[in-house]
């Protein structure tokens, strides 16, 4: 069988798939899997062009990770075929741990347990498959390789990852403040004793990345509309898992309902290999499967609320600067436990509030470094003249309430 392909992206064009050991990644179930988990969860609801999937994005992410590598090579770098390989299969799994609705339901799904450990152990899972073929790769996606720039590639502030997903985002989006100029900052990068650097000349092309970035958070990421229909399917789930713990009756996929019925964290992901087997059959359909049935259940909050985000029937939000008092939130659920005739504890379903954060840059935290043609290497922060870059490092923080349409508050 013929295992070296070409993948026609809408992105990049032609994807080429040079080696047969990436390849049968590729084919295997688990990675196939991601076809069927939207990369941007429910924002297709706000951007009906964004019904890209967590496949495309590691199918891109890969692509930009052998460009950068190839340029990294013709600098002087030494990177041998075994670490090309592996630092490719390390960015092509990095996503493989996300569950339905990716970041949406990781907190109420499962019991906080964060993607990247998912990610961990089916790519511990995997390796065991392909008979230790995949070590390497492991090693640079725990950051535990001699290499260090080859894990900072796949995990930085300016990794492959964050690099794909908003020139991908912003183009399935239409979204155009999104778009970055990838491929000038992939030839701009250079390794200096080891570490990941940006030449001095590429600032510029950091500066609009770190900007697009920002944007793309409160124009995509944290669209208000977005966070209205994600609090909605939260609050799906939960009454769903209060429901199935009751023992009531619940159409669920087998797999959903494991995760439905039971507390999942990740103590039981380590000791239960039936728990991640369980996971790894889940994805976006389940869900979807799940509230189209839900729709017609006799229970009038889940009902209610599977009939509303299915007819795109989204909650109210409103965004602020100020978080709202203790007693206007008091005053709010009294509102809505009236109107629709709830006892207090189901006001919850109906009710949300919270914080948004939007930070493109954090000086503290694997900093971008910028190379100066003297060869002294800096932060981005110290090294640009740019007031842009200082004041995306701070972090904005707004506040948050969302409560249904044909309730007055």
């Amino acid at each position: 069988m013929n295992k070296k392909k070409i993948i026609n992206d809408p992105v990049y064009g032609f994807i080429t798939i040079r080696s047969e050991l990436i390849f049968d990644i590729i084919d295997h179930p688990y990675f196939q899997r991601l076809r069927r988990i939207k990369q941007l969860g429910l924002t297709d609801l706000i951007y009906p062009g964004a019904h890209h999937t967590r496949f495309h994005h590691a199918l891109g992410a890969k692509h930009l990770m052998g460009a950068t590598l190839e340029n990294l090579r013709n600098k002087g770098v030494e990177i041998s075929d075994a670490e090309f390989e592996g630092a490719m299969i390390a960015i092509l799994l990095h996503d493989i741990g996300h569950g339905p609705f990716s970041h949406a339901l990781e907190f109420s799904l499962l019991e906080g347990v964060p993607h990247e450990q998912i990610s961990r152990m089916i790519i511990s899972k995997l390796n065991k498959e392909f008979n230790g073929q995949l070590d390497l790769a492991l090693e640079i996606f725990n950051g535990s390789y001699p290499k260090k720039f080859l894990s900072e590639l796949v995990s930085s502030q300016l990794d492959i990852d964050r690099l794909d997903y908003l020139k991908r985002d912003s183009f399935f989006t239409g979204v155009s403040e999104g778009t970055i100029g990838a491929d000038r900052i992939i030839k701009m990068l250079d390794v200096h004793e080891g570490r990941l650097v940006v030449e001095e000349k590429g600032i510029y092309s950091i500066e609009n990345f770190l900007s697009a970035r920002r944007l793309m958070y409160w124009q995509v990421y944290l669209h208000k509309t977005s966070v209205s229909a994600e609090k909605m399917l939260i609050a799906i789930i939960k009454r769903a898992r209060k429901l199935a713990k009751k023992e009531k009756p619940l159409f669920y996929t087998p797999a959903l309902g494991v995760f439905l019925k039971e507390q999942v964290g990740i103590d039981r992901f380590v000791n239960e290999p039936a728990i991640l087997d369980a996971f790894l059959q889940l994805d976006d359909y389940d869900v979807w499967a799940a509230i189209k049935v839900w729709v017609n259940h006799e229970d009038p909050i889940l009902s209610k609320l599977c009939r509303m985000l299915l007819d795109r029937e989204l909650f109210r939000i409103t965004i602020s600067n100020e978080p709202p008092s203790k007693e206007e939130i008091k005053a709010d659920e009294a509102k809505i436990a009236e109107a629709y005739q709830l006892e207090a504890k189901d006001v919850k379903y109906y009710f949300s509030h919270g914080k948004l954060t939007n930070s493109a840059y954090m000086a503290s935290d694997k900093e971008i470094l910028i190379l100066s043609k003297s060869g002294e290497v800096r932060g981005v922060t110290e090294a640009a003249d740019l007031p842009n870059i200082k004041a995306m490092s701070k972090i904005v923080r707004k506040y948050y309430r969302c409560w249904p349409k044909d309730i007055s508050l």
